[in-house]
């Protein structure tokens, strides 16, 4: 029942993200082919709102679901790391037409064949945590 709160998030979340077009393989489409600024628009909406509210939540001592105050670990600069990394994401939503989050929201909406593709994120997960110590990082 302590759930509930982040459930009705979700499903707020994933109303906002039908009727903003956000989980449409045509807009997707468009995005890839830089023939719409409806995604980009959209996507730079969301970061700059996560800077801000990030801030927003340092600046004011917030604390997170766990407890603790809201912190940003520092991490490791190679940018030939995120490059490699944004290449394979992209294509993997090229292809697949919907990024890790939509696709459950396109289960939700009838989209049945994104179950493939989630089977086929959770078995790149798994591959990924078998190989996660023979690969650079």
């Amino acid at each position: 029942m302590k759930y509930i709160k982040f459930l009705a998030v979700g499903i707020f979340f994933g109303i906002v993200l039908v009727k903003s077009e956000a989980v449409s393989w045509y807009r997707i489409f468009e995005m890839f082919r830089f023939e719409s600024f409806h995604m980009y628009g959209i996507i730079g909406t969301a970061v700059l709102s996560g800077i801000l509210f990030l801030q927003i939540g340092k600046k004011m001592g917030l604390k997170n679901t766990e407890g603790s105050i809201i912190s940003v670990p520092k991490k490791e600069r190679s940018l030939i790391r995120y490059i490699l990394g944004g290449i394979i994401f992209g294509l993997g939503w090229a292809l697949a037409g919907a990024c890790p989050g939509p696709m459950y929201i396109l289960v939700g909406t009838g989209v049945f064949s994104m179950l493939i593709v989630i089977a086929a994120a959770i078995f790149g997960t798994y591959i990924y945590g078998v190989l996660k110590d023979k690969l650079p990082h």
